[in-house]
């Protein structure tokens, strides 16, 4: 194996990272739903309807950066995580988390 770590055999790493990806995904879609039931539980007031679509929109955004990652990891040699996906998926969960709050409050 060569210094630079170009001989690396990434072995089964990007698939345990695929499926952690999908597992986030499935958990991130169950509290979306939740939220959403939580949010619409009312008479359809437009706060109820504002924050549903708020929830809506956080969760499409994490489905499509979990599955451009997804994606990129069936490749022989993927790359990392780029920061820009990162930010977005971490923004995500804390604007998740931040709205469970503000309902449970």
């Amino acid at each position: 194996m060569s210094a630079s770590g170009t001989d690396r055999d990434a072995g089964l790493q990007p698939e345990r990272t695929r499926l952690a990806w999908r597992r986030t995904t499935l958990a991130s879609s169950v509290v979306a739903v939740l939220a959403l039931r939580q949010a619409l539980r009312g008479f359809g007031a437009p706060v109820e309807v504002a924050g549903a679509a708020s929830i809506a929109l956080i969760w499409l955004v994490f489905l499509w950066v979990a599955h451009r990652r997804i994606r990129t990891l069936a490749a022989d040699r993927p790359p990392p995580l780029a920061p820009r996906a990162a930010l977005a998926a971490v923004a995500c969960t804390v604007a998740l988390a931040l709205f469970a709050m503000t309902v449970i409050f």
